[in-house]
């Protein structure tokens, strides 16, 4: 039985994404003090600077949207400041363990809400979990932990 932690990592350009897992942070301190079958949340940022290592243990990713030209649909897609994410996400095995993820990112972009996200999931061989728009709500955050909470335990088993 793997230890009752939620591993998230993540990558914030404008501070929307670490606020929001900072918050989600908190939040499981919360629960973990009610209850503590429910799993507290480590974070590890990724940044320009980040040193790529293989994860040893089951984590999240939590993806933000920001693109530079196309609309994701029919006139491609560049990506923009994302990319050290993505490319420590796929570096060696860490693909493998990853359970899930998160994206984030404006609804008026319409299609191209969390597009980064669905493209990282499909990378990743994974799943799309959640989503929230720019830094997310209490409404959000409870979501999320429960969808990451279910998945921990399933994976656990």
């Amino acid at each position: 039985m793997s230890e009752n932690v939620i591993n998230i990592i993540y990558i914030s350009i404008e501070g929307n994404t670490r606020s929001f897992v900072t918050g989600m942070q908190d939040y499981a301190k919360t629960q973990h003090a009610a209850d503590d079958n429910n799993p507290l949340i480590t974070l590890k940022e990724i940044t320009d600077q980040t040193e790529f290592a293989i994860e040893s243990k089951p984590y999240f990713a939590f993806v933000p949207t920001y693109l530079d030209g196309g609309n994701g649909i029919d006139t491609g897609v560049k990506e923009l400041m994302t990319n050290t994410l993505g490319e420590y996400l796929n570096y060696d095995l860490n693909p493998s363990l990853c359970l899930g993820v998160v994206g984030s990112g404006n609804k008026n972009f319409n299609e191209q809400y969390c597009l980064t996200a669905r493209r990282y999931a499909e990378q990743l061989d994974t799943d799309l979990i959640g989503d929230y728009e720019l830094r997310g709500t209490s409404v959000d955050t409870e979501r999320i932990y429960n969808v990451m909470k279910e998945r921990l335990h399933a994976f656990s088993k």
